[in-house]
């Protein structure tokens, strides 16, 4: 992936800063490098990356959908912004883990939150934006599997027949706006409200996705995901329904799995791609294993 050479740097030399910044850097990114700067006694979250081709990212997108879920009241104000940076206003809040989003007081307000992303941010959104098809985004990395020689090619072939599956049984979808990567980290609770950030991988798609993403990313028990399917629909989710809702979870894992396999062999971050690849591999088995014996 293409990364910059001095991140730290170039944060710093932004024109935004009213005199010198030490910029901080956060830790626990496995896609970008991100920093915490402190201006005039205020706090801000600052991105720094160039577009990545392999993941599809286009920072022009992201910038737009960060922009458009500001004017939604999803995210935080954009303070800045140039080709390659992102100047955000910090959150002063608890950022989630996998057990505050699975725990079932939460449920209310992250639904809410989602349901806003989907049919409020399109009323803001300027510009060229994308479609982030799960289908495609698995084919396209099986690409970038063979190009780069990945040690998982021999596996290829096997997920791309059950991809083929899993969207004939998602079938027919509703548009709606996702975010696309709902892991517990990109939600921040400030004590009086919950915000959504990182729009990498935003784009139209089907709201069964988020849906799937922020359950299969959590790992959601069974009655949680009963609960969740209720309470954006508004209603009991039918057996129709509830087969869409699990091809699409398998998708979201074998989309997760692949990612890492993409970024095993393109990322030069400081992290255990093999071990993520390997960890989502097996989550993505079972959950095709039910999905096959429902």
């Amino acid at each position: 992936m293409n990364q910059v050479a001095n991140p730290a740097g170039r944060a710093a030399g932004l024109p935004c800063w009213s005199g010198p910044v030490a910029p901080e850097p956060l830790s626990g990114g496995i896609t970008n490098v991100n920093f915490v700067v402190t201006d005039q006694d205020e706090r801000f979250f600052v991105r720094i990356g160039e577009d990545i081709p392999v993941h599809g990212i286009l920072r022009v997108n992201e910038l737009a959908a960060t922009r458009a879920a500001e004017a939604a009241g999803i995210s935080p104000e954009v303070v800045y912004a140039e080709p390659g940076a992102i100047v955000i206003r910090f959150v002063e809040g608890r950022t989630y883990t996998p057990e505050d989003v699975r725990d079932p007081a939460n449920l209310e307000r992250i639904v809410a939150l989602i349901r806003r992303c989907h049919h409020e941010m399109p009323r803001h959104l300027r510009g060229p934006v994308s479609m982030f098809w799960v289908f495609h985004v698995v084919r396209d990395y099986a690409g970038t599997l063979r190009d780069g020689k990945s040690r998982s090619l021999p596996l290829l072939p096997k997920l791309l027949e059950r991809a083929d599956t899993l969207q004939a049984a998602v079938g027919p979808i509703e548009v709606v706006f996702g975010h696309n990567d709902l892991l517990a980290a990109n939600f921040i609770d400030d004590g009086h409200r919950l915000w959504l950030v990182d729009w990498d991988y935003a784009g139209f798609n089907s709201p069964l996705f988020d849906l799937a993403n922020v359950a299969s990313n959590n790992e959601f028990p069974p009655d949680l995901v009963s609960r969740l399917l209720e309470t954006y629909y508004g209603a009991p989710a039918d057996a129709a329904l509830r087969r869409r809702y699990q091809a699409m979870a398998c998708a979201s894992l074998l989309r997760e799995a692949m990612w890492s396999m993409v970024s095993e062999i393109h990322s030069t971050l400081d992290f255990d791609y093999i071990a993520y690849t390997d960890e989502n591999l097996a989550r993505f088995e079972r959950s095709y294993a039910a999905f096959e014996n429902a």
